[in-house]
């Protein structure tokens, strides 16, 4: 699942910005949701669930120790 989406922490990346979270987030959201883009009845819930996902992501990015990482 998502097997396209890029690692985001490092050392892969140098630093994950908040447009790399969020892209990853609606792709991890458009996956699971089976819609590219919801239609109008839809569009609240899936943007709310982009952004519950791009925040839980950005909360693991900063809070992830990686050992001998500069």
């Amino acid at each position: 699942m998502c097997r396209s989406i890029k690692t985001l922490r490092p050392p892969v990346t140098p630093e994950a910005t908040e447009d790399d979270v969020r892209a990853a987030a609606l792709q991890y959201v458009r996956k699971v949701s089976g819609f590219h883009a919801p239609a109008a009845h839809n569009r609240a819930v899936f943007d709310e669930a982009v952004d519950a996902v791009a925040e839980a992501t950005a909360r693991l990015l900063d809070g992830l120790v990686v050992r001998g990482a500069k």
